[in-house]
């Protein structure tokens, strides 16, 4: 008498309802961590940057207490930040009131570029004194690598167009959602008025005056100039 055959059922493992649950929980929750990460790295790179616009008028105010002159401008810088060994690097400015050069020159004798050594030598700011065959390395950046610098707001020299104000302050190099973040950060959140402005990153160094963009045009990933007035 033959055997009858038991039928075999193939048996297919997955995942409950409640596992599949389980997972998305715990991806939702690395996610959230992963972007509140990126918020965080972003915050601290915006105050760093915010800093160099707060910190520079002080440089001003504090040269001007102790010399009773601009730093880069002072007609008596040789003897003011004479020190042993004497910097070579060191010039005398004009005297005039005027920080001179654009705020992103790259020549040595320009007071806009005096401004940083004069600090420096006064200990006021941090950085290198080396002015001479160190110029370009020890030109002063932002926390991305982009060149800041200040300038008197004149009509010859002012970055942005239309902006009041004795002195100019700018960083350059920096994304538009940076920069969006700094103009509310310091000033009104409208990169186009107020003391703050975005230009697009100009030439080197500065030769006109650029136009502010409007919040619309100021793309998160590109990469643009932060100026501001005081």
């Amino acid at each position: 008498m033959a055997t009858p055959m038991k039928s075999m059922k193939n048996q297919q493992s997955g995942f409950t309802l409640v596992e599949i649950a389980i997972v998305l929980v715990i991806i939702g929750l690395l996610l959230g961590g992963i972007l509140k990460g990126q918020e965080l790295i972003n915050s601290a790179k915006v105050k760093n940057l915010a800093q160099d616009f707060k910190t520079v008028p002080l440089y001003i105010y504090g040269y001007q207490d102790r010399f009773k002159a601009l730093p880069g401008d002072d007609k008596n810088a040789v003897t003011n930040l004479a020190t042993t060994p004497a910097n070579a690097a060191v010039a005398n400015g004009a005297g005039d009131g005027v920080i001179a050069g654009a705020w992103n020159s790259v020549t040595a004798t320009d007071e806009s570029v005096q401004f940083w050594l004069a600090v420096r030598m006064a200990n006021f700011a941090p950085g290198s004194t080396d002015f001479g065959t160190g110029l370009a390395a020890s030109l002063p950046k932002n926390v991305d690598g982009g060149r800041i610098g200040i300038t008197s707001n004149t009509t010859t020299s002012a970055p942005v167009a239309n902006m009041t104000g004795t002195y100019a302050f700018c960083s350059g190099g920096l994304l538009g959602k940076y920069a969006k973040q700094l103009d509310t950060t310091l000033d009104d959140g409208n990169t186009a008025t107020g003391s703050v402005r975005v230009i697009d990153n100009p030439p080197v160094p500065q030769t006109a005056s650029a136009t502010a963009k409007a919040n619309i045009d100021v793309q998160d990933a590109q990469s643009y100039t932060v100026c501001m007035t005081f």
